[in-house]
């Protein structure tokens, strides 16, 4: 049995789907029950818990051949990542109970950066789990391409989208959901020795200027995209209600001044197979449902 976290989310869901698809018997771990309930309606067990919780999640992780771990996304962390701290000891202090046969924790690219960013609270739960005797994979993946999601309304009624990642020529490692959730499919059901981590991005790297020039081919209309000035940052968050933004700005920073990068760089690491086309135009039908 497979123990699957973020189960109901874009990657969560592509994990214990492959999984399904292998053979293989799931138990989907949701903080609420109701939010299990269509995965019992196709045979898979349901345990509740609470990623904070170390005494639900060593029940929800106990007897489990593997372990998927994703994290809730904090993009507004408290200064001293008192959140990512809280998780990494429920984590550890879990793992180390259950005893799960291997983990696959959902890390991200940068986790091994030295400058502290709103990456940094991954390098804090990573640091925490290598000290666990148990089997270890750092899935560490590139900017997610869903991130384009915030995109698709301003692209749809505007034409014009804004981009914080800049120079808008420079390209960066992206890569969809659905490879992410397919590849850590695919490690936990193999099997290894000690820590270890593994990168992966798209077959390409995209700029932002490629976004919008795929946004223009799917919509069938021009849209450009207009970076937004650095020095207007840390206001524009607050405006929009973050408490500190310092995290969140350096993060950007690291991508555009490259200090954010893979640890052993892009030739080494893997590459999934989902255009950026595939994803936006997944993004673009979703949006117009609503």
């Amino acid at each position: 049995m497979f123990a699957v976290t973020g189960i109901t989310g874009n990657v969560g869901s592509v994990v214990a789907q492959s999984l399904l698809k292998s053979g293989q018997s799931i138990s989907a771990v949701v903080r609420d029950k109701s939010k299990g309930d269509a995965w019992a309606k196709r045979g898979c067990e349901v345990a509740v818990a609470d990623i904070y919780d170390a005494a639900t999640l060593t029940e929800a992780f106990k007897d489990a051949e593997g372990v998927f771990i994703l994290i809730p996304p904090m993009f507004d962390p408290k200064p001293d990542f008192s959140e990512a701290l809280a998780v990494a000891a429920a984590l550890k202090s879990a793992i180390a109970a259950a005893r799960p046969g291997k983990v696959v924790y959902l890390s991200t690219i940068g986790a091994d950066a030295k400058e502290t960013n709103l990456l940094t609270q991954h390098t804090i739960i990573e640091n925490a789990l290598r000290e666990l005797a148990v089997p270890i994979t750092f899935l560490r993946p590139a900017w997610f391409m869903e991130n384009a999601s915030w995109d698709v309304a301003p692209a749809q009624i505007e034409g014009v989208i804004p981009s914080f990642l800049q120079p808008l020529d420079r390209p960066v490692p992206m890569v969809a959901a659905a490879d992410i959730g397919k590849l850590a499919a695919e490690i936990l059901q193999k099997t290894w020795a000690g820590n270890r981590v593994v990168e992966l991005e798209g077959l390409v790297r995209i700029t932002p200027y490629d976004i919008a020039g795929a946004f223009s081919r799917l919509l069938g209309r021009p849209v450009k995209v207009q970076a937004v000035p650095r020095e207007s940052w840390e206001s524009l968050f607050l405006s929009q209600g973050m408490q500190n933004p310092t995290p969140r700005i350096r993060m950007l920073d690291g991508f555009n001044e490259g200090w954010i990068e893979f640890e052993r760089g892009a030739s080494s690491s893997f590459k999934g197979t989902t255009s950026l086309e595939t994803v936006l135009q997944s993004l673009i039908n979703r949006a117009n449902k609503r």
